[in-house]
């Protein structure tokens, strides 16, 4: 699907493929899209999930099909077929079943706002964002939470970091690591995760533009050095998403020797090359918790060496 995904880097933009469900507009990141296709018949697997529709296999690759009409609460219509758009998101292909697609939109993160805890709990909650356009409002979905609901082995494994050997050597509580992350579940698995490994000292924000002002608090009080040891950040975040984040970061002198860590369910090979383009350190998708303590292990070290052979 041509969707000119790659917008230029670090503008804070993105666009939105919005689409209708029961009469309902709901919006998705083009950047987890790999294709629209027309309704195909489905099979039916005995005793799945039953949001799971079933599967089929557009390109010899089996793939499973979401209804989101059942996801959301709606009853089936029968009348209508709908579509499927095909997902790629924590090395997963996903297909999700709608009835209507209305466009792609290219839009602001600043645009969109972030929702309250009436409409979006840690727990059972599915929007990230809601943004107006034209008259009406579209309600950003969480994709990432509805597959992770219906197959938890694709949400960061806490667990893993108890298996991790102790690592006597290293005292981690020094190293202050900042965190942008606007899912509210995600951001608590990420710092109970890193807690685990021993990273103690944590400076959590809800996006990259909470961030970007504490950044800026402490370079005005001549800190910054001292109380950022590295940076993780999410790239879908209403506000300022992180590859703004980054790209602000690396063009500010008094901050670019910082590293940046982008831990997104986004990381493909167009992603990867647009987080480069920006400055990222390191990339990793959201499973990955362990792969994230080696990386923050791997640039604090560099950091820590740097500062101590003052080369900035």
């Amino acid at each position: 699907m041509d969707t000119n995904i790659l917008l230029e880097s670090g503008t804070n933009e993105l666009e939105i493929l919005e689409f209708k469900v029961a009469d309902n507009y709901y919006g998705i990141n083009v950047a987890k899209i790999i294709e629209i296709l027309n309704y195909q018949h489905v099979t039916p697997v005995p005793n799945s999930h039953p949001f799971v529709e079933g599967i089929f296999m557009p390109r010899d690759t089996i793939i499973s099909v979401i209804n989101l009409r059942k996801c959301l609460g709606y009853p089936d219509d029968p009348d209508n077929e709908g579509l499927f758009f095909i997902t790629n998101f924590n090395n997963l292909n996903t297909a999700f079943h709608v009835d209507q697609v209305l466009g792609i939109h290219r839009v602001s993160w600043e645009d969109i706002n972030t929702p309250d805890s009436t409409i979006s709990s840690e727990a059972n909650g599915v929007a990230t964002g809601v943004i107006k356009l034209d008259d009406h409002l579209v309600v950003i979905l969480d994709f990432e939470k509805i597959v992770s609901k219906i197959n938890p082995a694709t949400a960061l494994n806490v667990s893993e970091m108890d298996e991790r050997p102790e690592d006597k050597n290293r005292d981690r509580s020094k190293s202050p690591i900042m965190i942008a992350e606007d899912s509210p579940l995600l951001s608590k698995l990420i710092v109970e995760c890193l807690k685990k490994a021993g990273y103690t000292n944590l400076n959590v924000n809800a996006n990259g533009q909470e961030a970007w002002d504490k950044l800026q608090d402490m370079k005005e009080k001549g800190t910054t050095l001292d109380d950022v040891h590295c940076i993780v950040t999410d790239i879908e975040m209403p506000k300022m998403d992180g590859h703004r984040l980054c790209k602000l970061v690396k063009d500010d002198d008094s901050l670019k020797h910082i590293p940046v860590i982008i831990f997104s369910s986004l990381i493909n090979d167009d992603i990867r090359r647009k987080g480069e383009s920006v400055g990222a350190d390191a990339q990793l998708t959201k499973p990955e918790i362990g792969k994230l303590v080696d990386a923050i292990d791997e640039l604090v070290d560099k950091y820590e060496a740097a500062r101590k052979a003052k080369e900035f």
